[in-house]
């Protein structure tokens, strides 16, 4: 008989309909936008308005599955949805916030410049209004608070973006492989060694990596985290004073991602260094590899293409983690409707944008959704993600850490694979490039 997996976070409170000023509660909020002149107010305007949204294709397809929801609710609001892929969008976010045509709500992945540069409104107020401090355990919102100085994250901070999901990098394995090979899995370190070095023995891919856009990254910070625990990771990927990467566990991380590399389990590096994500992602589900490092943005797609035979765990270590982060939106300081913006992002925790957002394999914001047949992949991810949030070791993404933290990261780990760069000069470029946005 299966058994049926359901998370469970915290109980929803109810908000209370009182109408503040936007940045009363705010440190270092001051903005200069048209949004920052409008009081916030659950109270919405009866005239007919049009939003614009934008997005990544990734992390916005069930978002947009959920405006029709969400208009239907209130007929007098349209939202017009654009997206354009990640590594663009990136790119070009804080220049479409400080243009002419501004979105009025964006997606943010990372608070880079975006806050320092006062492009977005602190929802503190919104969060009183609409109850999401109680709603959202507190570790899941500090990841999107920002103090004063704009780049230091965690709690104390304004809030400047809200959860419409939430993703969790983790291992996906294909259990036709493993079990062709006599693999379980694995549970500790040292049993994902001992798989990778039989599925090379074997003659099987051990680990399908694509790093053209860096995110053997993920690899490096899931073995050192795993080693170090949760907080120690998190003090750095949040820019807290005195953290550094120059740590035992980031050390030895890196040094086991090139003994990987040069005991084959990687495959050819150029070949490795030449792949982006998707392409891995193609590779795996073509049964090129026994795992994969990925979020769960792809569960669907490698779903899809495995069907039974995909698996997903916790990445095992010393230490239960996850690098996770929410799907997380903000309103523009140029919107002029930044009440109405904020009762989109407030639709985003209801029933039904929590089912889209599991749907397309997110974690939703609403956990009653979150049901899943066990054995299946999408069991595996909600079985992963509690278990994660028992060992309270959700981390933030190391590559947010800094406006060019990605930047730094992709060529750091590009030139370990490619055995240009010793593990010393890439844990000390990674920390240079902490350091000069930190206080250190």
């Amino acid at each position: 008989m299966q058994r049926r997996t359901r998370l469970v976070l915290a109980p929803l409170a109810a908000g209370a309909l009182l109408g503040l000023g936007l940045t009363a509660c705010a440190p270092g909020a001051t903005t200069t936008g048209a949004g920052a002149g409008t009081d916030a107010s659950t109270e919405l305007t009866t005239d007919d308005i049009t939003l614009t949204l934008m997005s990544t294709p990734e992390s916005g397809a069930a978002t947009e599955a959920t405006i029709a929801a969400f208009e239907t609710e209130h007929p007098n609001i349209t939202i017009e949805y654009s997206q354009t892929n990640y590594e663009d969008y990136n790119q070009s976010v804080n220049l479409n916030l400080s243009g002419d045509q501004s979105p009025d709500i964006v997606l943010l992945n990372a608070v880079a410049n975006t806050v320092k540069n006062k492009l977005v409104l602190p929802l503190d107020d919104y969060a009183d209004l609409y109850g999401w401090n109680d709603f959202f355990p507190a570790n899941q919102l500090n990841q999107w608070r920002v103090a004063d100085d704009g780049t230091t994250l965690g709690d104390g901070g304004a809030l400047y973006a809200a959860p419409a999901g939430f993703s969790l990098v983790g291992t996906y394995y294909n259990k036709a492989i493993a079990a062709e090979l006599g693999i379980e899995a694995p549970t500790s370190l040292a049993e994902f060694e001992a798989a990778l070095k039989t599925a090379k023995a074997a003659g099987a891919l051990p680990v399908q990596l694509g790093n053209a856009e860096g995110h053997a990254a993920f690899v490096v910070q899931l073995l050192g985290q795993g080693m170090s625990g949760a907080d120690t990771a998190n003090a750095w990927a949040f820019g807290h004073e005195g953290a550094t990467f120059d740590t035992e566990a980031n050390h030895a991380a890196a040094q086991t991602l090139t003994d990987w590399q040069k005991a084959g389990y990687l495959g050819d590096p150029t070949t490795v260094n030449g792949t982006d994500l998707q392409g891995a992602v193609d590779n795996f589900i073509g049964g090129k590899g026994l795992f994969l490092v990925d979020g769960i943005w792809d569960a669907g797609k490698i779903g899809e293409g495995l069907g039974e035979d995909a698996g997903f765990l916790p990445f095992p270590g010393e230490n239960t983690t996850g690098i996770g982060t929410s799907v997380a939106y903000a309103i523009s300081t140029q919107s002029e409707h930044p009440n109405e913006a904020a009762a989109f992002l407030d639709f985003l925790r209801s029933p039904e944008a929590s089912e889209q957002q599991f749907a397309q394999g997110f974690m939703p914001d609403d956990p009653t959704v979150a049901v899943a047949e066990e054995g299946t992949l999408q069991g595996d991810i909600v079985a992963a993600w509690a278990e994660i949030a028992e060992a309270d070791g959700l981390v933030a993404f190391n590559n947010n850490a800094t406006a060019t933290m990605n930047d730094a990261l992709k060529a750091g780990t590009q030139q370990l694979i490619a055995g240009q760069m010793s593990v010393g000069d890439f844990i000390a470029s990674i920390q240079a490039d902490w350091a000069a946005a930190h206080a250190g």
